[in-house]
C-alpha cells in the first residue's frame, strides 16, 4: 500500500503548471532582448540592391546577354565621381533617406589584387552590409574582358 498520498493526477497537473511557467519565462526573456538585435540583415539587403541598382543599370556595358558586363569608363568615372562627390552620389543610390543615411564602400579587385576602392573607410564596431558581384570588366578600348569582383560595403 502506498502511503505517499500522491496521485497520478496531482503529479500531472504540477508537471503542467511547471513547463507553463518554464514556458513563459523564456518567452518573456526572448522579447526583452528584441531591441538589442543587428540590423545586418537590413544592411546586407541595402548592399544587395545598391550592388544590382550599380551592376546592371549605371555601370552596365549595355549589352543585355552578359547582365554582368560593365564598362571600364564608367567604372572609373563611378570611382572618382564617388571619391569627388560622395554626398550626391550616395543620395542619387537612395542610400540618404529622411530616416535612415547609409554610407558606402566599393572596391574592384582581380585575380592579381585590388584594382580601385572608393568611398568612406569602414568604421570598427557596425554591422556591415557586404555583396560581391563576379563581373566582366570590359575594356572601353580595346575590348578586351577579364573577371573582376566587385565589393559593395554599406554601414
Amino acid at each position: 500500500m502506498d502511503s505517499k498520498g500522491q496521485i497520478t493526477i496531482d503529479y500531472l497537473i504540477s508537471i503542467t503548471v511547471f513547463m507553463f511557467a518554464v514556458i513563459f519565462v523564456f518567452n518573456y526573456t526572448t522579447g526583452i532582448f528584441t531591441p538589442f538585435h543587428s540590423n545586418s540583415d537590413e544592411v546586407t539587403l541595402v548592399a544587395d540592391r545598391t550592388s544590382t541598382v550599380l551592376v546592371e543599370k549605371v555601370l552596365n556595358e549595355g549589352d543585355e546577354t552578359v547582365p554582368n558586363m560593365v564598362n571600364s569608363v564608367k567604372v572609373d568615372d563611378f570611382f572618382a565621381g564617388l571619391d569627388d562627390n560622395y554626398e550626391n552620389t550616395v543620395y542619387q543610390l537612395g542610400l540618404d533617406g529622411s530616416y535612415l543615411r547609409y554610407d558606402l564602400n566599393v572596391t574592384l579587385e582581380n585575380e592579381t589584387g585590388m584594382i580601385n576602392t572608393t568611398g568612406k573607410v569602414i568604421p570598427s564596431g557596425v554591422n556591415v552590409g557586404q555583396t560581391k558581384r563576379i563581373v566582366l570588366l570590359k575594356d572601353a578600348g580595346t575590348g578586351n574582358t577579364e573577371v573582376a569582383i566587385m565589393s559593395f560595403r554599406v554601414w
